[in-house]
């Protein structure tokens, strides 16, 4: 777990770094200096960008991860690489030469119940298409980067680029140097060099000579395509579809109260993104040697290690929401605690099953991804339909029609992998990890300090130093709990060195 812990670590402070700008992006920049329906309206073009994006990406990312260590020579490696570089193409061309139509199916709508958004999005469907061809490029250039161990710039570009980038911007709009309509043409040509520089620094690490020779096993490979496309297609489909159902229903300003909550729902998960960095070039490489032993030491490490940092920020996040929300301008962005435990609670649950995605996606059951992912996108849109339109849930709905299909279609790959695999991540330390994160978050849920009420210049200055407060008792407790008991290994190691 060396290079594991290592690269993770990193990957972990920038994760955090960004999650920590795309914190102050949202709950204080985006709700004052953008105001809600373009805020709205910025969050809707990024969710229909992210469920486009797999679909242009033609699952090459994960394809490079799965087969590149696997060829042994140069040559078959360059062969390999030329070969799949063009494939996002053959998707993005046609797309884009029939743009109209899906500018006019976007149009209609949105247009069925809210006037307004139909004017404010007249002239934005195009940078959906130019975001989902960046992010889908960045992302194949970004695995080609993981194939050789090296995931940290990769990491800077993804989470601190463009966040910081949206910072700047959200700036530019408040000293009128740029208008909020021109806001997301500067954001789309942020996308552009990010993906410029993600292609530089993956030609750096590794040059192929271009070849137009296809490798032997070309038709595995595009099989492998096809299927982790439909897989990644469904699992963006989860992740955006009930941004992209608000705007249709109760207006972009509603997507923006509800994007507040999920952002900081999801907070939790950086360590996961951060470690699967470079756990899922290390999944593939022990699966293509046949190194059972390797794959279920990584399952069972991953597992604990993100059981346990992320049932930490579970119960920071849960237990200051509340105050999270007071320093938000409009008050109609309070009242998503519920939203934001049950989206965490979810998160919670993936990141207990640690690296069993990558063990599925690189092993020779890779395609049982397709009909996972179709079923969980069938269940969270038809549950998002009932619960959010049908029976008029709210954005509580929506929480809880993802929290569901979360977890069911997680505990069924958490099976397959046992049965088919025989491996399986949880232990008595599982256990044990579980009772102290509900221990902890209930002993600390329910009170807060009685902090009096001030602001300077019109900011909540309270709710700051009640969550401050509150948590410099939480970590140290959690942190002394864990370690008494050794839940990781590898994090009484870390504590030891550093203590």
């Amino acid at each position: 777990m060396g290079i594991v812990l290592k690269q993770s670590l990193k990957n972990t402070i920038i994760i955090y770094l960004g999650f920590l700008i795309g914190g102050i992006n949202t709950i204080v920049l985006y709700s004052r200096f953008l105001k809600d329906e373009y805020y709205g309206l910025a969050t809707y073009v990024f969710s229909a960008s992210n469920l486009l994006m797999p679909i242009m990406a033609l699952g090459i990312q994960f394809t490079i991860v799965k087969f590149f260590t696997a060829y042994k020579t140069k040559t078959e490696k360059d062969s390999f690489l030329s070969s799949v570089l063009f494939l996002p193409l053959f998707i993005a061309f046609p797309i884009g030469f029939c743009w109209d139509f899906f500018h006019n199916l976007i149009m209609s709508y949105i247009s069925k119940s809210n006037i307004e958004g139909n004017l404010i999005i007249e002239n934005y469907t195009i940078y959906i298409y130019v975001i989902a061809v960046c992010c889908a490029y960045f992302e194949v250039f970004y695995s080609w980067a993981k194939v050789q161990m090296q995931s940290v710039f990769g990491t800077v570009l993804k989470e601190l680029y463009n966040r910081a980038a949206i910072m700047i911007l959200l700036f530019a709009v408040h000293f009128e140097l740029i208008s909020k309509q021109e806001f997301l043409y500067y954001m789309a040509f942020a996308y552009v060099v990010r993906t410029l520089l993600m292609l530089v620094y993956a030609f750096k690490l590794y040059t192929p000579k271009l070849s137009f020779t296809l490798p032997n096993n070309f038709k595995e490979v595009l099989r492998y395509s096809f299927y982790i496309l439909l897989a990644g297609s469904a699992g963006a489909l989860v992740l955006d579809i009930d941004k992209i159902m608000i705007p249709g229903k109760d207006g972009f300003a509603t997507a923006a109260y509800y994007a507040v909550a999920l952002f900081i729902g999801s907070f939790i998960e950086a360590p996961s993104r951060a470690m699967g960095q470079i756990l899922q070039p290390l999944t593939s490489k022990a699966i293509n040697e046949n190194n059972d032993k390797e794959t279920n030491s990584l399952y069972h490490k991953s597992a604990i290690n993100l059981l346990l940092v992320g049932g930490l920020f579970f119960i920071l996040v849960n237990c200051n929401v509340d105050e999270l929300f007071k320093i938000m301008p409009n008050k109609n962005y309070a009242g998503g605690g519920l939203v934001v435990l049950l989206i965490s609670g979810g998160k919670l649950f993936m990141m207990s099953l640690g690296n069993n995605g990558a063990i599925i996606q690189n092993s020779k059951f890779y395609r049982i991804t397709m009909p996972i992912g179709v079923g969980m996108a069938f269940m969270v849109t038809y549950l998002n339909i009932f619960l959010y339109n049908d029976i008029g849930m709210g954005t509580e709905g929506l929480a809880l029609a993802t929290l569901l299909s979360v977890v069911t279609f997680n505990a069924f790959k958490l099976w397959f992998v046992d049965k088919k695999l025989k491996m399986f991540p949880y232990t008595m330390k599982t256990l044990q990890m579980s009772l102290i994160i509900v221990v902890l978050f209930l002993a600390f849920y329910f009170w807060n300090f009685s902090v009096p009420e001030f602001s300077i210049k019109n900011f909540r200055v309270d709710p700051l130093v009640n969550i401050i407060l509150k948590s410099l008792i939480i970590i140290p407790v959690y942190l002394f709990v864990v370690f008494k008991l050794t839940i990781s290994d590898q994090i009484n190691s870390l504590m030891n060195r550093y203590l």
